[in-house]
């Protein structure tokens, strides 16, 4: 059997790993959690300039590293099992990807080269308060206003919408779905940040009032741009999931082996034995889910569309289904807010909703195998 991962890909996974145990301990984590901005700029500045994570999935023409998906998946991987609260994949995997599926070369390359050298911070402002994942969720409106456009409408749940300095929209034209560049903070554009179930990664409300915006590639085709990116937030959020499943199951069985009950580490009772054998049993099957969708994302292959909607659910899944099951061997501790098993939860609960629910995913797979 072909291994999963490259010699290359093994050493980046370890470089990642360290980095994180390093930056993202749980008390760091803690920290940035009430810190003004959610995260911490030196901290992304050394992911770009120390280690290039940010331009690994970023063509060589606009100073990315010419990697593919499959390494971007290995970065969210190791970011989620440490829950490490950066703009990684508002930035990276949203606006990255975004840009990339645009048909906008001089766009291409004055974005990406800023996201690449971890200069610019960019979110995607795509749902609307209609909660719809489709095309027909799009009714921010696109005028034209001179040499540009001006939009208005509301945007929500956008992903570090507060902490971006560009915004890349998601607007209706007379010619359909568009994607706009807009100042995120221009004239005409207010971000209000909400409280949400995940702390570690911040949401904003977006109002736009006839902001001033550029069209960014052909108008109209907006919709086949954000249909790429969706596909590889689904990449990125499959192997998300499955670190943090795994970081969950680490934290149970270490639990396990340490904590005694009358006398008896509790990982010695049958039942704690069978519920850590199944996370076990749910996470490898998560973990080869993401691997084997990363792959298929690198390798471009046709199936990716079904694959990555069925990594999506099944992963999103398991990983609420790890919570739920670390929190039940820890007992009360693990249901309060100082225990670590607590910070997973809330964030497999709230990416169990991003980008569409589990149920939502299965739909697209059907939709894709044509059932």
């Amino acid at each position: 059997m072909a291994p999963v991962f490259t010699e290359e890909q093994t050493e980046l996974r370890q470089t990642v790993r360290r980095f994180c145990e390093e930056k993202f301990p749980e008390p760091a984590v803690r920290r940035l959690v009430d810190s003004e901005l959610g995260f911490d700029p030196a901290v992304w500045q050394q992911m770009a300039q120390q280690l290039g994570l940010q331009s690994l999935a970023i063509p060589e023409e606009f100073g990315g590293a010419g990697f593919s998906l499959a390494e971007q998946a290995i970065v969210m991987e190791e970011l989620g099992r440490s829950l490490a609260p950066t703009p990684f994949l508002s930035t990276v995997v949203l606006a990255g990807n975004l840009m990339l599926a645009t048909d906008d070369a001089a766009a291409k390359e004055e974005i990406l080269e800023g996201i690449a050298a971890g200069e610019t911070r960019a979110a995607v402002a795509f749902l609307e308060p209609s909660q719809r994942w489709d095309e027909e969720g799009i009714q921010c409106s696109a005028d034209r206003s001179g040499d540009g456009w001006a939009l208005s409408g509301i945007k929500t749940n956008v992903i570090d919408g507060q902490t971006a300095d560009l915004l890349l929209v998601l607007a209706r034209t007379p010619l359909g779905v568009s994607v706009f560049r807009v100042d995120a903070h221009g004239t005409g554009v207010r971000a209000d940040g909400v409280d949400t179930l995940d702390l570690t990664r911040r949401q904003a409300i977006v109002v736009l009032d006839k902001a001033p915006a550029q069209l960014v590639g052909t108008e109209g085709a907006g919709w086949a741009a954000v249909a790429q990116m969706l596909r590889a937030a689904s990449v990125a959020l499959a192997s998300e999931n499955a670190g943090g499943a795994l970081k969950l199951l680490e934290l149970a069985a270490e639990y396990a082996r340490t904590r005694e009950q009358f006398g008896k580490v509790i990982g010695g009772y049958q039942a704690i034995k069978q519920k850590l054998a199944d996370v076990l049993m749910d996470v490898e099957l998560a973990r080869a889910a993401a691997h084997r969708v990363a792959r298929a994302a690198s390798e471009q292959d046709p199936a990716l569309p079904a694959e990555a909607a069925m990594a999506h659910a099944l992963t999103a899944e398991t990983f609420v289904k790890a919570g739920y099951d670390a929190i039940q061997v820890h007992g009360g501790i693990g249901f309060t807010w100082e225990h670590p098993a607590h910070l997973y939860f809330r964030r497999a609960k709230s990416n169990e909703l991003l980008f569409g629910t589990p149920d939502h995913h299965r739909e697209l797979a059907a939709r894709h195998l044509g059932i």
